[in-house]
Parts: C-alpha cells; sequence; structure tokens
C-alpha cells in the first residue's frame, strides 16, 4: 500500500452521473464506528500527554476539556493548539500531544456489520472498488488488516500526514492510475471538509456517510455540499439506481404530493438521493395552530408546510428545535413557533409565497416547498347520509357517517404555477403517504394539479398508508385507496401503489382496533395499478422525529425512499 505523491488535480465545472464505474471509499466513520471505538481513547491518551507535559490538571480535566472544546466548537477545532495558548505552551506541546493523540496503537475495531456484504456485491456488479484514507500510516495500515479489508480493494491509498503530500493529490493519482474519468468514480465519505469537498471539485459525484463526528456540519460552499447522503453502505446500490436512472442529467427530479405527517417521511428519505427534491403541500388545514392563524391573521395554514420545511432543512439543530416548539401555557398555549415565525413572515413580505422562500432559505433547505394553491379554499365532504361538512377539522373526524365525495369551497381554487411547472419537469411523482381526503385528495382537487400529473411523463407511485384512519377511510382496504385516488386522478394514471408487507406487533395494533382502526393488508389487493408489496413500516423502537403526534405506526423513510428509487428501474 504505496503513499504516492502527485501534483494537482484539474476541476470540473459540472459532474455527469451516467456511467460509474468505480467507488473510492474513506475509511474512518464510513467503513467502520472511528468515533465511538477509537475516538475517546484518543482523548485519553492526549490527556495523558499534557499532565506528563506539565500542564497544571488531572487527567479527568485534561480529557474534559478537549471534549468541551469540540462540543462548543465544532470537531474542526484546534483544540490542542488553543489549549498551548491558555497555558503558555509551544508547538513542541502541541506536537507531542498530537503525537499521542495520533499513535499507532489500534484497539479492536470492527467494520459495520453491512460494509463486507456490500462490498461484495458491488464488486460482483463489476465495479473497481478503492480505498483513500489519511492518518499515520501504521497506524491506517493496522486498521485496515483489522478490519479485514485488504483484499476488498483494487487499490488502497493512505494519505501519510508525514509525507507531506496533499489529499487531493491521492485522488487525482488514484484517477489517473485507474484509467477512469472522475464523473465515472463515486466518493463515498463523511467529512464535508475533506474528501467530499476535494471529490466535486474534481468532478467526481460524491456520498456523504451520515455518522460520526462530521455529519452534523453544515456546508460552507457547494464544493461542501454532497450529491447524496447515506447512513449505511448497503444503501449506495440504491445510489447506483438513482444515478442509472438520471443518465446524463445532472440530478434526479422528485414531486412529492400531500401533507400532513406523512409527507416529511419522504422528504426525508429521498431527500439523500435527490437534490431537486419538491413537496406540494395541501393548504387545506383549519385545525389546531394551524387554524387559529387562519382564522385571526386571514393566511394560509402554514402547518403542513412547516413539517416540510424542518424535514428538508440542512440547518442546526437548534433551528428545528425552535421551528418545532409548541408553547403550553398562557395566550399562546397550542401555538406552534414555526406557524408564528411563517404567518409573521408573510405578513412582513406580504405574500404566504414569498414567506415559504424566505423560510426556506433561514432554514438552509434541500428543495423546494411549494402549496399546491394560494387560494383561501376549505375541503368540504358529503357523507353518505346526505349531510354535508365544511373545513378539514371537520371532514376528518370520527364517529360520521361514510364519506361519499370531497370537493373544495370555493370550487374555483387555481394551481400554483410553480408547482404545476415543478409536476410537468419531474422524473417521479409521489402521493402520500398520508390521510388519503385531508392530505391528498384535498391537493388533486384544485385545477389544475391533477391535469398536470396526467401530463407528466414522470413515474407516478402512490404510497397506501399502513392503516386505515377513523373518519375517513374506516373498513378502506387498499382497492379502496387506490379506486379513490383514481376517482381524482383518472384512470391509468398511476404506475405503481406502494403497500406495506410488515405485521406490526400486536401489542400495538390492539391500540388501533381499539380506536376503529384496521391493517391495510397487501394480499387484498387486487386492482391493476401495479403493487410494490415490501417492508416500509419504521422500526418502532427508534426515537421519533419531532414534527410526529401521537400515532404510533408510521412508514420507514429510508425504508419507503429505497423502494421509490427501486420503482424507476
Amino acid at each position: 500500500m504505496p503513499v504516492l505523491q502527485r501534483g494537482e488535480g484539474g476541476r470540473k465545472e459540472s459532474k455527469g452521473m451516467a456511467n460509474i464505474k468505480g467507488i473510492v471509499f474513506d475509511l474512518d466513520d464510513t467503513l467502520y464506528d472511528c468515533t465511538d471505538s477509537l475516538r475517546d481513547a484518543a482523548h485519553w491518551r492526549a490527556a495523558q500527554a499534557m499532565v506528563e507535559a506539565g500542564l497544571p490538571l488531572t487527567l479527568e480535566r485534561a480529557y474534559q476539556m478537549q471534549i468541551r472544546m469540540m462540543e462548543e466548537h465544532g470537531p474542526r477545532f484546534k483544540a490542542f493548539a488553543r489549549i498551548a495558548e491558555m497555558y503558555g505552551k509551544g508547538n513542541d506541546f502541541v506536537h507531542k500531544v498530537m503525537r499521542a493523540y495520533n499513535t499507532d496503537e489500534v484497539s479492536e475495531i470492527a467494520a459495520f456489520p453491512d460494509v463486507i456484504p456490500a462490498l461484495g456485491k458491488l464488486r460482483a456488479m463489476g465495479l473497481k472498488l478503492f480505498l483513500v484514507t489519511s492518518g499515520v500510516y501504521a497506524r491506517q495500515e493496522k486498521k485496515i488488516k483489522s478490519l479485514g479489508l485488504e483484499s476488498a480493494f483494487d487499490r488502497i491509498i493512505i494519505d501519510d500526514d508525514d509525507m507531506g503530500i496533499t489529499k487531493e493529490e491521492c485522488y487525482v493519482d488514484l484517477i489517473e492510475e485507474s484509467g477512469l474519468k472522475p464523473e465515472q468514480i463515486l466518493c463515498v465519505g463523511d467529512r464535508i471538509h475533506s474528501e467530499i469537498r476535494i471529490c466535486n471539485s474534481l468532478g467526481m459525484p460524491t456520498v456523504q456517510m451520515m455518522h460520526g463526528r462530521f455529519k452534523y456540519l453544515i456546508p460552507s460552499s457547494e464544493l461542501e455540499r454532497p450529491d447524496f447522503k447515506i447512513r449505511s453502505i448497503s444503501e449506495l446500490l440504491t445510489v447506483l439506481q438513482a444515478i442509472k436512472f438520471k443518465g446524463k442529467r445532472t440530478n434526479l427530479k422528485v414531486v412529492t404530493i400531500g401533507g400532513g405527517t406523512g409527507l416529511p417521511f419522504v422528504l426525508e428519505g429521498m431527500k439523500k438521493y435527490s437534490q431537486d427534491l419538491t413537496a406540494i403541500v395541501t393548504v387545506t388545514d383549519s385545525g389546531r395552530s394551524s387554524g387559529r392563524l387562519r382564522r385571526d391573521l386571514g393566511v394560509l395554514p402554514p402547518g403542513d408546510i412547516r413539517n416540510c420545511l424542518i424535514a428538508l432543512s440542512e440547518s442546526e439543530k437548534l433551528l428545528h428545535d425552535l421551528f418545532n416548539y409548541r408553547f403550553d401555557r398562557g395566550a399562546l398555549n397550542g401555538m406552534n413557533l414555526g406557524n408564528l415565525f411563517i404567518a409573521a413572515m408573510a405578513k412582513i413580505t406580504g405574500s404566504f409565497e414569498q414567506a415559504i422562500k424566505e423560510t426556506s432559505s433561514i432554514l438552509a433547505i434541500r428543495g423546494k416547498v411549494l402549496p399546491s394553491t394560494l387560494s383561501d379554499t376549505h375541503i368540504c365532504a358529503r357523507l353518505r347520509d346526505g349531510t354535508e361538512l365544511e373545513e378539514e377539522y371537520n371532514v376528518r373526524q370520527p364517529g360520521k357517517a361514510a364519506i361519499e365525495e370531497v370537493y373544495l369551497k370555493p370550487e374555483d381554487a387555481e394551481a400554483f404555477g410553480e408547482a404545476v411547472e415543478e409536476i410537468l419537469a419531474s422524473d417521479l411523482i409521489v402521493l402520500g403517504p398520508g390521510s388519503l381526503y385531508t392530505s391528498i385528495i384535498s391537493n388533486l382537487l384544485v385545477k389544475g394539479i391533477a391535469q398536470a400529473i396526467r401530463r407528466s411523463s414522470a413515474k407516478k407511485v402512490y404510497v397506501c398508508n399502513i392503516v386505515t384512519q377513523p373518519g375517513q377511510t374506516d373498513g378502506f382496504d387498499a382497492n379502496r385507496h387506490v379506486g379513490s385516488i383514481e376517482r381524482y386522478l383518472g384512470q391509468e394514471v398511476l404506475d405503481y401503489v406502494v403497500i406495506n408487507s410488515t405485521q406490526p406487533p400486536p401489542v400495538i395494533m390492539e391500540r388501533y382496533e381499539k380506536d376503529g382502526a384496521q391493517l391495510v393488508r397487501p394480499e387484498a389487493y387486487s386492482g391493476k395499478v401495479k403493487a410494490i408489496c415490501a417492508d416500509v413500516m419504521e422500526n418502532l423502537t427508534e426515537k421519533r422525529a419531532l414534527w410526529e403526534k401521537q400515532d404510533l405506526i408510521r412508514h420507514d423513510p429510508d425504508k419507503l425512499a429505497r423502494v421509490l428509487i427501486e420503482s424507476l428501474s
């Protein structure tokens, strides 16, 4: 595994991804857990070196000082240089501590569980696999041997810190030796300021592994923005499918249509595979915080818009928490701060449309969020017993007669022009999941939306709910869900329907059944629209996203995204 020295590489203004023939991986926190398994031990070694160098600190305090600085300033902060400055130490102190931190000692480590199988599948596909890793040569070599990865790659380059060559030169050398063009080599790593930035500058498509201490860093420029994001190496198979579908285009254009709490799950999963992602959101909500703002301030309901903005946001976690904060007492009891912010922005800018654009900028979203209409309209329902109900809050209430038909009032709500343009230019259109009538069909009722979907050449996929929703879809099976969509969208428009194939735990289903909800079973489906039956249910043991309400059974963003990408093939 020789260390090579090369000159400076070239730059490319744009990247094509039509024919990936090789993948180059980073090592630490990409193929194994470096942050948890090795980083902590390194901090303790550095602390010991500080104490031995004469710092008037206990070993525990020297360790905690490093951790605190990293937490306050981020993983790129030069903590050792700052500590040396605080205690009047020079460069010799910094070098000694750095040597202790980067010793070639390697404790027991293991590759992520899916790494070896995934590398085998990628190699079986005929792809060349490469590894470029930075650090002390002996230490990185020991890691590779310990992980059992020596024979997994066609070429391994260690960017030795002591040799004085740059990381960029390593990638340039790899490109030259492989005989491949930069756009034919997919770069996978965890650091946006290192391998992602370098490979972007060289014209290589890039994938960020969302693991370890660098996963929360926000890009400071377009060069630090990856083309894709993944949480496991096995997801590269889905990335390759997305790239193959895109062909010579620069990005996969995806439009999602819906509202409520279902749409953010699609966005959360799909934003890893597309930088051209648009959410078209219903604006017929009339309940809770959104309903109050709609009545009191005369603005369109911001709640569903806010949920989608947060799902697409790449801003700091504090902003996410701020936009999700709901007051629990006083005059603002039950009011959501994010909704207030969007409503205030609409008043300041003079339009709801501009308010969304300004908020999108503040939250640094990856894509677009658009209302299906700018008209002040409400969804209404005609029930089977002849009763007519107005406004979303009443339409979704359980315990009433079955819904016979839904419509808007006023009925002449025109589609937002930009939403129509996005639909017509899309590669993939996803409807749902979400409340059948109040989140999905409410968009199809807007004049111009259903027509644009029918005209679009995109693949069109409806994601069926996992369970029925009392008050809207009591007793519905998958056939009736699809049939309802086709009633308002048109026949022979949908290409696929995604139906969950997993059985939720009995204890959870019992809680749903007590409220009148039932599982939508794939084996009962017999419609003409091609069904994709797959496990798309989330792991119920994992912590939930902040926009979720009290329901327990939801779609898993990552599982659903993989199924949607596969529908393109």
